[in-house]
């Protein structure tokens, strides 16, 4: 292969370490003349980093029930049925993961340290605190943070500087008025916004960034369950902190790679001028 153009097949092998020794050698001589390249490479790599941080403890978990009678062979099959059941037992792991990921409808494993969060909060976001089963928002934001935050050449869809044709359309798909929050106060300024398929109908996630590159996404979308209401919620899911709640049945997830306090004054402002006239 020595002396082939450098392709994107050679370059996602790159990123997935794929590449023998020697291609991946002259794969890095390339980047190293095109630095746009390289730090495209490197938010697919952390992009990689967290999506394995958010699924990895799943490995661990015991065998559902109902899968465990796919792995007990027939005593009539053999090595056919062992096959089989091979296979079904990967296409539904395969399913499960991609399933979740795009449209939130796997009910995964518990992941993430849930707490409620209490800080002094001004009367008008005192909500009666709803005790919730799951982080369903809260992985569904998590992972579409996950996946579209590091992404170096089309972070979103629609850019900020088309905030009114953004506004309009997400607003139209979802249903609800929606205006994507200013953050200036807190040092983020909006990037655009993407329209996203929720297992409860399309979901809105809009994105920031600060002067240091860091990127803050806020995750939108119908909840159709029990809870209409429920109290500020904070989660940690691998390397990403997630500030969640419920209100009048919408589902709001401020997800970065940022802790619980920076997250909560987040939630503060992002709450307040929500509920502006």
């Amino acid at each position: 292969m020595k002396g082939l153009p450098i392709r994107e097949d050679d370059l996602q092998a790159y990123v997935d370490d794929r590449l023998a020794p020697g291609r991946r050698a002259e794969v890095d001589n390339w980047l190293a003349g095109h630095p746009l390249e390289a730090a495209r490479l490197r938010s697919y790599r952390r992009q990689n980093e967290a999506l394995q941080a958010l699924f990895a403890p799943v490995l661990d978990e015991p065998l559902p029930e109902s899968l465990k009678a796919v792995v007990r062979p027939a005593q009539a099959g053999g090595r056919i049925q062992l096959f089989r059941a091979a296979a079904m037992l990967a296409a539904v792991g395969m399913g499960s993961v991609l399933g979740w990921t795009l449209r939130g409808e796997m009910q995964l494993v518990q992941t993430a340290r849930t707490e409620a969060v209490v800080p002094a909060l001004p009367p008008a976001l005192e909500m009666t605190p709803v005790a919730i089963s799951d982080t369903g928002l809260a992985r569904r934001a998590a992972v579409a943070h996950a996946v579209y935050s590091p992404d170096v050449r089309r972070p979103v869809e629609i850019s900020a500087d088309q905030e009114d044709q953004l506004v309009s359309w997400l607003s139209k798909r979802l249903g609800s008025n929606l205006k994507p929050p200013k953050l200036g106060s807190l040092g983020y300024e909006l990037i655009g916004g993407r329209l996203l398929p929720g297992d409860k109908g399309p979901v809105a996630q809009f994105m920031y960034h600060d002067a240091s590159g860091k990127r803050l996404t806020l995750y939108v979308s119908r909840e159709t369950g029990d809870d209409k209401e429920t109290a500020f919620q904070f989660a940690e899911i691998g390397p990403i902190g997630v500030f969640f709640w419920i209100d009048h049945g919408v589902g709001y997830a401020i997800s970065a790679g940022a802790d619980k306090a920076e997250l909560t004054q987040v939630a503060l402002v992002v709450h307040e001028q929500l509920h502006l006239p």
